[in-house]
């Protein structure tokens, strides 16, 4: 529902809906544009990005706001956590986090009533990593790891 009109299920969100629930990358706009293209040839980067964010807003999606980074979406709606390489930016989920870590006697720290919160890991990724020396530097031409 948007604005409480309630939104019919159009053969473009349907597509949208299902490549990014096809896959585990937490696609950004364009690259999920990319997917859809594949199964619907004729549709626009515009339709695909009214559609993320419509299906965002109505909490069938996560739209992942990663600072220093384009957004990305993830198909599964219910809170968890994520982490995201500082070298290639992919974006993978965490798991062993509890999904929703602020608890109730913490709702109102500060004054504020907390209505949501953002945890943010970084780190560098395991195909990242394989290409790093042990001091932690990418290797130099000619030289091996």
């Amino acid at each position: 529902m948007v604005d409480g009109k309630p939104q019919r299920n159009t053969r473009q969100r349907t597509v949208v809906l299902e490549e990014l629930k096809k896959v585990s990358c937490h696609p950004t706009a364009a690259e999920l544009y990319e997917f859809a293209r594949a199964r619907m040839p004729k549709i626009s980067l515009g339709t695909v990005y009214r559609n993320l964010e419509l299906l965002a807003q109505n909490g069938v999606i996560q739209k992942l706001q990663i600072s220093g980074a384009e957004d990305r979406f993830d198909g599964n709606p219910e809170r968890h956590y994520h982490v995201r390489c500082v070298r290639c930016g992919r974006v993978d989920d965490v798991h062993g986090v509890p999904g929703d870590l602020v608890r109730a006697d913490f709702r109102t720290l500060s004054g504020y009533d907390i209505i949501g919160h953002r945890l943010e890991f970084d780190g560098i990724c395991p195909a990242c990593k394989g290409t790093l020396t042990n001091a932690g530097h990418p290797p130099r031409e000619g030289r091996r790891a």
